[in-house]
C-alpha cells in the first residue's frame, strides 16, 4: 500500500486514504419504495449445481456435521423465525451490549465523504435488518456532512430484508435514493462488480456462512484497492472465570430466554453453538490475511473482555 507506512495503518485512516485515489464508477441501481427481490442465481448453484461434489462436503451447524448445500437452507430457516425480533435476540445474547458494540464499529471506521473526496460504496453483508447501515449513514450525515455516500444492504434471508427495508421507511433514508436491500450469497456476491466498494462490513454474521474462506475472497474481490474489510463478530472470552460465566449464560440461559421471549428455543440454541464452533481472534485474522488483505497490527480489538470482536483488514 503506497499511501501509508505499514505501521500506520488504522481503520480510521483507510476511508481518508481512499478519497485521494480516483475511482471508478460504478451504475449500482438503488431501490425506492420497493420490497426486496428474490434470490440470485449464485444461489440457487448452492447444493442443486453441485451434484456429487456437494453431497461429499459437510460443515458445521451448530455442534451438528451437515452437508454444505443443507447449512444455507438451514440458516436461513433459523434467521426466518428470529427476524421480526432479531434486536430482541441480540439483546439477550450480549446483555444489551451489542448496541454499543455497534456504535463502536461504525465510529472506529468512521465512514464518510471527506472534503475534496467522493462518496463512499459501502457493502453491508448480512446485514438485513439495518441495523448497521442505518449507523453507518447516521454518522456519514451528521459528523462529515456527507449526504451522498450509500449503502448496500445484502442477506442470503429475504424476510430479514424485509424487516430492514420496512425499518428504512421510518428514516431520513424512506426515499431509497441512499441504501439499497438486495439478496445475495456473501460466498459470490454475484451483483456486486469488482473493485467498487470502499468499505465492506459485516456484523454477527460471518459465523453463520457456510464457508467462509470463499466469503472473505469475494470481500476482497469486490473492494477497490486501499478499501476496508470490516467485520463484528461474538468471539473468544479471554478472562478465565469470566468465560466460564459467559459459558454458563450461553448454554443454559440463552436457549431458555429464546423460548420465553420468542417461542424458538432452536434457534437460540443453534445460535450459542454457533459462537462457540467460530475460530478464536487469532485464527480469523490468519483467514483473513489468507484472503489476501494486510492487516495491522494483530488485526483485531476484543470488546468486553473478548466476548465480541472487531477485525479489520485492507485490500492492497
Amino acid at each position: 500500500m503506497a499511501f501509508l507506512p505499514r505501521q500506520a495503518l488504522r481503520p480510521s485512516h483507510f476511508l481518508r486514504l481512499r478519497q485521494v485515489v480516483h475511482r471508478r464508477v460504478f451504475n449500482v441501481r438503488y431501490l425506492s419504495g420497493s420490497a426486496p427481490l428474490g434470490n440470485s442465481n449464485a444461489e440457487s448453484k448452492v447444493g442443486k449445481d453441485q451434484g456429487t461434489e456437494a453431497t461429499s462436503k459437510t460443515t458445521h451447524f451448530g455442534f451438528k456435521d451437515v452437508p454444505e448445500y443443507e447449512k444455507e437452507e438451514l440458516v436461513r430457516e433459523v434467521f426466518s423465525s428470529v427476524a421480526k425480533s432479531y434486536d430482541v435476540m441480540n439483546d439477550v445474547m450480549s446483555f444489551g451490549v451489542h448496541r454499543l458494540w455497534k456504535d463502536h464499529f461504525v465510529a472506529k471506521l468512521d465512514p464518510g465523504r471527506r472534503p475534496g473526496g467522493e462518496p463512499l460504496s459501502i457493502l453491508d453483508v448480512a446485514g438485513g435488518t439495518g441495523d448497521i447501515a442505518f449507523r453507518m449513514l447516521d454518522w456519514a450525515s451528521d459528523i462529515h456532512n456527507d449526504h451522498q455516500s450509500k449503502v448496500l444492504v445484502v442477506d442470503i434471508n429475504d424476510d430479514m430484508l424485509k424487516e430492514g427495508h420496512k425499518r428504512s421507511l421510518t428514516t431520513r433514508y424512506a426515499d431509497g435514493s441512499r441504501i439499497e436491500f438486495k439478496v445475495q450469497n456473501a460466498e459470490f456476491l454475484d451483483a456486486v462488480p469488482d473493485n467498487s466498494q470502499d468499505l465492506y462490513t459485516v456484523a454477527f454474521g460471518i459465523r453463520n456462512f457456510t464457508n467462509i474462506p470463499a466469503a472473505l475472497r469475494a470481500a476482497h474481490r469486490i473492494l477497490k484497492p486501499g478499501g476496508v474489510f470490516a467485520c463484528l463478530e461474538f468471539s473468544k472470552v479471554n478472562v478465565g472465570i469470566l468465560d466460564m460465566i459467559y459459558q454458563q449464560y450461553s448454554f443454559n440461559i440463552i436457549p431458555l430466554m429464546g423460548q420465553l421471549v420468542a417461542a424458538d428455543r432452536d434457534s437460540y440454541q443453534y445460535l450459542v453453538e454457533s459462537i462457540a464452533r467460530f475460530p478464536s481472534q487469532k485464527e480469523f485474522a490468519g483467514m483473513i490475511k489468507d484472503a489476501g488483505f494486510e492487516i495491522s497490527g494483530d488485526g483485531y480489538e476484543d470488546l468486553t473482555f473478548g466476548v465480541a470482536a472487531i477485525h479489520t483488514g485492507v485490500k492492497v
